[in-house]
């Protein structure tokens, strides 16, 4: 009986450290963010790695604690020379590293000879990774997309502290699925933490499924007249549901009625 539990026992020790590990990076409002990131960075630095974080890889704000505290800076330790990257508001542009983000949401590992996770991506098989070291300030790293409500996404990277490493196979296989569940925890929480109030989406938005239809058509570029006739429907019936999704989004135009659908899941992917 006592070698048949051991294993169980073993399986709920982890399961506990875990549950401790997720309860220390969990952000509930702005008190807990600076506390938070030191877990997370503590987490990271146990496995030999260094922590960098982006909740929104479209923002060119600093990611901040409730004192203003520069998280990436004074808590991570981005601050040598050549290393401050969350001062360069280009990188999210630049960088292969939060552009894979956007056409992945599973963790994976990168470094100059490709990307690697647990399945093929083909988007990032096509992505051009030429100068990696110059252009991600880093010679590896495990990234871990945080895809959120309304189309944010943040991404967070864990670079070898040892610079020289850029095979992080062994690392990822060990340490990936803590590192991802840690990663998106913290990255929510202060996301909501830090929402401002004034909200551009209306609380509790339905449209209805012709609303929906008429509004894919015009996504991939179609003209009321040209999702009339792929409809079957009117040209002032298909009009009109265009403008009734418009004003539940409260929108000031077609094209801003098309992103905030979007950004609410209703489109579906584009693929």
């Amino acid at each position: 009986m006592a070698d048949g539990a051991a294993p169980s026992d073993g399986l709920m020790l982890r399961e506990s450290r875990e549950a401790d590990i997720l309860s220390r990076v969990t952000v509930r409002c702005t008190t807990d963010i600076h506390a938070a990131a030191e877990a997370l960075q503590q987490l990271a630095e146990e496995r030999g790695l260094q922590v960098a974080v982006t909740p929104d890889i479209s923002s060119k704000d600093p990611m901040l604690d409730e004192d203003g505290t520069i998280i990436n800076g004074e808590i991570f330790g981005w601050l040598a020379d050549g290393e401050r990257w969350w001062e360069d508001t280009r990188l999210a542009l630049s960088s292969p590293l939060p552009r894979a983000c956007r056409y992945e949401c599973e963790v994976f590992w990168v470094n100059e000879n490709g990307f690697h996770g647990r399945w093929t991506n083909s988007y990032l098989d096509d992505m051009d990774l030429r100068d990696f070291r110059k252009r991600s300030l880093v010679s590896a790293a495990i990234v871990v997309p945080v895809h959120q409500p309304f189309g944010q996404i943040g991404a967070v990277s864990f670079t070898p502290v040892d610079r020289e490493v850029t095979d992080l196979a062994d690392a990822y296989a060990r340490h990936a699925d803590l590192l991802a569940s840690a990663s998106r925890r913290f990255v929510a929480g202060y996301t909501t933490a830090m929402r401002r109030t004034n909200r551009l989406i209306p609380s509790d938005c339905t449209l209805s499924k012709r609303e929906v239809e008429c509004l894919r058509w015009a996504a991939l570029g179609k003209t009321d007249k040209e999702i009339s006739i792929i409809l079957e429907r009117s040209h002032a019936t298909v009009r009109y549901h265009v403008n009734r999704a418009g004003e539940k989004l409260n929108s000031v135009n077609r094209s801003q009625t098309i992103f905030k659908a979007g950004q609410l899941g209703y489109l579906g992917a584009s693929d």
